[in-house]
Formats: C-alpha cells, sequence, structure tokens
C-alpha cells in the first residue's frame, strides 16, 4: 500500500523493550482498517508478545475475529492495556499475564491461566522475542546468546508442551520465524539463529502433531515496524529500516495479521507444517 510510510525515518532510539507511543511514524495494527467476519468465533487463544507490534495487530484481528485471548507480555504494561482496550471494544475478553516466558514455570502458569479464565486452548501464538544488534562476534556475550535462546526458542517448547494436552482435534500452533531463518543478518546473528530453528521446529512439531489433530505453522515476517526496532538497532539502520526489500519499506503490523488468522482458521485445516512469508516481495527459499 503506497499509503504507509516509507524511509527514511527520524532518527531515534528507545530503551529495551520500546514503546508504541514514541515511535516516529506510528505503526499501524489494524485498530481503523482491520474487520472481522467470525473465522474465529468461540475460539481461545494465547498470543505471547502480546503489548505491541505483531502481538497487538494478532490480538486486534482475533478479537474481531471472535477469540477471547490471554495476552502473554515482559513489562510493558501502558502498551498491553492497550491492546487489551481494543479487544475489549470488539467485544471479547482479554486477560493479561506479564512476565518473562525464558522461565519454564512463567510458560506453564500462562497455559494455567488460559485454562482458568478461558476454558480452553484453541489456538497459540508463539510470538514474543528478543533481539540485539552487534557487528564483532566478540562482542556477543554468552549471557546476550543464551537469553536469545531461551526467550526466543525454549519458550516455545515450553509453551507447547504445556498446551497440547488440553488442546484439542482441529487446534492450532503458530509460531512466529523470520526472513532471517533463511537470509541471516550478520548483525542478528544471535536472533537470526533462533529463528532458523525456529522454523526447523515447526516443521518436525506439525508431524508431531499431526495425530493428535493440531496443526502447526509459522509466519516469516520481513522488517516490520514495532517497538523492537528502535530499541535494539542503531539510529541509522532505523533511518533507512525496510529499504531493502522490493516494496523498500518495512511492513506494519495490521499486514501480518491475516496470515496469523488464516493460519488459525479451521478452513485452513490441511496447512500443517507450513511457512507463511510476509516479506514485502523478497523471495522466502
Amino acid at each position: 500500500m503506497d499509503a504507509y510510510p516509507k524511509p527514511p525515518f527520524p532518527r531515534q532510539h528507545q530503551e529495551m523493550p520500546g514503546i508504541t507511543k514514541l515511535m516516529q511514524p506510528l505503526p499501524d495494527h489494524g485498530e481503523i482498517t482491520y474487520h472481522g467476519s467470525g473465522r474465529l468465533a468461540g475460539k481461545r487463544a494465547i498470543i505471547t508478545g502480546a503489548d505491541s507490534g505483531i502481538g497487538r495487530a494478532i490480538a486486534i484481528a482475533y478479537a474481531r475475529e471472535g477469540a477471547d485471548l490471554v495476552l502473554s507480555y515482559l513489562n510493558e504494561g501502558e502498551d498491553a492495556e492497550e491492546t487489551k482496550s481494543w479487544v475489549a471494544k470488539a467485544g471479547r475478553k482479554a486477560v493479561l499475564v506479564a512476565g518473562d516466558v525464558q522461565y519454564a514455570s512463567h510458560c506453564r502458569g500462562i497455559v494455567a491461566t488460559a485454562m482458568s479464565e478461558l476454558g480452553g486452548i484453541d489456538i497459540l501464538v508463539n510470538n514474543a522475542a528478543h533481539q540485539m544488534t552487534f557487528t564483532a562476534i566478540e562482542d556477543i556475550l554468552d549471557e546476550e546468546w543464551e537469553l536469545t535462546f531461551k526467550v526466543n526458542l525454549h519458550a516455545m517448547f515450553y509453551l507447547v508442551k504445556a498446551a497440547v494436552p488440553h488442546m484439542l482435534p482441529g487446534s492450532a500452533i503458530i509460531n512466529t520465524a523470520s526472513i532471517n531463518a533463511d537470509f541471516p543478518n550478520p548483525t542478528l546473528l544471535p536472533y537470526a539463529t533462533t529463528k532458523g530453528a525456529i522454523q526447523n521446529f515447526t516443521a518436525g512439531l506439525a508431524q508431531l502433531l499431526a495425530d493428535k489433530g493440531i496443526r502447526a505453522n509459522a509466519v516469516a515476517p520481513g522488517p516490520i515496524w514495532t517497538p523492537l526496532i528502535p530499541s535494539t538497532m542503531p539510529e541509522e539502520a532505523v533511518e533507512h529500516f525496510g529499504e531493502s526489500v522490493p516494496m523498500k519499506r518495512p511492513g506494519q503490523p495490521a499486514e501480518l495479521a491475516t496470515a496469523y488468522v488464516m493460519l488459525a482458521d479451521p478452513l485452513s485445516s490441511f496447512v500443517s507444517g507450513a511457512t507463511i512469508a510476509v516479506t514485502g516481495g523478497k523471495p522466502f527459499l
């Protein structure tokens, strides 16, 4: 869409994990543009990383499609409350759960909350992620490498393991991978490595869960304009963020929502083990 902004953007920096209202320009999460049609009526979903960015766009779309939600986030309370308000405006239930998904006990707590507050789990969206930028491998601390794997990959395993016993045939698991799975950005080495693992995890998981009637798929975004960008990248990279793809701009969170809806829709019953690329025209191998 030509209506979406293209770089150069104002140089900007935030402390991690970033706040939506400080971004220039503000991202579009589908607040005005997304209109539901009941595709997820009565469904119950967990979304991690749901306070802002892609997670907020998924939450808005799922609510407008008729789903009730558990919204997991780290500590961005203001953004999380904003997301919850959009779910409420759609007439659906939203339960906020703050905490760090790097810990297995917290992941089990998220699932327990979904069971107690929503009465079941039909959709699990593993979207939370951590990234940092490095120009030399010597600059990557051991602790940073381990944290990236714990948040991006280990948490998916913990959540899936806890959720699957409660998921009925027809349920769906959707993992957020990245274009970095196939085209790793060297300055995002820990992040890109986890995203390659997520794509492999998803493909294996789809085969493992097929007999249970549970589908597992991934979405691989290209450059997307979220608070993670100004809070984890150098200002000069933020200024030109998204120029590398054929559309010459970053995607907006709202532009990914339809992929997550499609993969959660019961009508997509033969789609499992797939990775849906949303990359602004850049081929995904």
